[in-house]
């Protein structure tokens, strides 16, 4: 197990270094001038020198990247300079100085991933600690969805394969995977939202946190995850379905299944302790793939439901060029999907021991 972990915990490493190295020359080589992104319409020549040497824009891409990665490795390298970029100044982050050697103090800190260039300095750390732990809730509002549903409609549909009970699953699952998530958003919110909103007391738009009438509070709004939570768990409820459906008919055919049936056991009873948990490791991938992507693809479902998460603040970010948190978003993403990846192998050994990690 612990050199499993640690095989893991390298692979982990070289894949985010990749990912980082790639998200920094892409988005260094878009047209445009970070620093006047920062300044807006209040620029003039000498604030724009002061902003480019303070955040590194006047050196060399490849300077700029070892700046980068300084900046999001958990032990990083500072200069006493006080004009020297990678001098530690006040307010940037808190740090624990390690030793000093010569010129350059070597401290220890959390991952950096900059300032915000158009929300007037602000962390993207912080900002995305605002917004990603509401598409967490919704991911996994509509992982669970998904996952209950489609469990038990699969199981339904093997036990009466080929009857109407069947086909209809069937017919429903084929739409839930060939309608676009998009599409789905402004049909819900039209048609339970707009049309039916005096049954069903839903909003087209809103988040999980509003100001309550007065202006003064910020409130929980559950009501406002129903309809994204729906609308994003569709298709994997739909994978969910096909996946139980048909890893089930074929546990179904194996010597076990019929021992256990000739033993006189009940359906019931030979799903419940045998069937499911032999059939559920095609399901577990799947969730585990949609609920990582469901965190980076919640991006027009959150937005046409004005849902303030990270795939809206995506969004946003991508309008004015703010790459920084566009970057963070990224790089944020890119590490659930390691973890989640690392979990699931995990999940695998104790849903079939004769998966051995390797």
């Amino acid at each position: 197990m612990l050199s499993y972990l640690i095989n893991k915990i390298t692979y982990a490493f070289l894949t985010l270094f990749g990912v980082v190295t790639v998200i920094f020359f892409l988005f260094n080589v878009l047209p445009g001038d970070p620093a006047q992104m920062m300044l807006g319409q209040n620029e003039d020549s000498e604030q724009l020198a002061i902003v480019k040497q303070k955040y590194g824009f006047d050196k060399p891409v490849s300077t700029q990247y070892f700046y980068y990665l300084n900046d999001l490795s958990p032990i990083s390298f500072h200069c006493n300079q006080k004009e020297d970029y990678t001098f530690l100044r006040d307010g940037k982050y808190s740090a624990a100085n390690l030793f000093t050697i010569g010129n350059t103090t070597i401290v220890l800190k959390f991952p950096y991933l900059r300032e915000s260039f158009t929300k007037q300095g602000k962390k993207v750390s912080q900002v995305l600690a605002e917004t990603l732990p509401n598409t967490f809730v919704l991911a996994v509002s509509a992982i669970v969805i998904a996952m209950i549903l489609g469990i038990i409609l699969g199981i339904v549909s093997a036990l009466y394969k080929d009857q109407w009970i069947d086909k209809t699953i069937q017919i429903f699952s084929t739409l839930g995977m060939s309608v676009p998530s998009f599409f789905s958003a402004i049909l819900f919110a039209w048609f339970f939202g707009f049309l039916l909103h005096e049954y069903t007391n839903l909003e087209m738009t809103g988040s999980l946190y509003e100001l309550d009438d007065f202006g003064e509070a910020m409130h929980i709004k559950w009501k406002n995850l129903i309809l994204p939570a729906v609308v994003l768990g569709i298709r994997p409820l739909a994978v969910v379905i096909q996946l139980m459906r048909n890893s089930l008919l074929e546990v179904f055919n194996q010597d076990y299944i019929r021992t256990a049936r000739a033993k006189g056991l009940s359906e019931f009873q030979i799903i419940k302790k045998h069937a499911v948990k032999n059939a559920l490791n095609p399901v577990v991938t799947a969730i585990s793939g949609w609920f990582a992507s469901m965190l980076a693809g919640a991006v027009f479902v959150e937005y046409i439901f004005g849902w303030n998460g990270l795939g809206k603040e995506i969004v946003n970010a991508l309008n004015t060029l703010d790459l920084p948190v566009i970057m963070g978003a990224v790089l944020v993403i890119a590490v659930l999907f390691v973890i989640i990846n690392i979990f699931v192998d995990l999940i695998y050994v104790w849903l079939d021991p004769k998966v051995k990690l390797k």
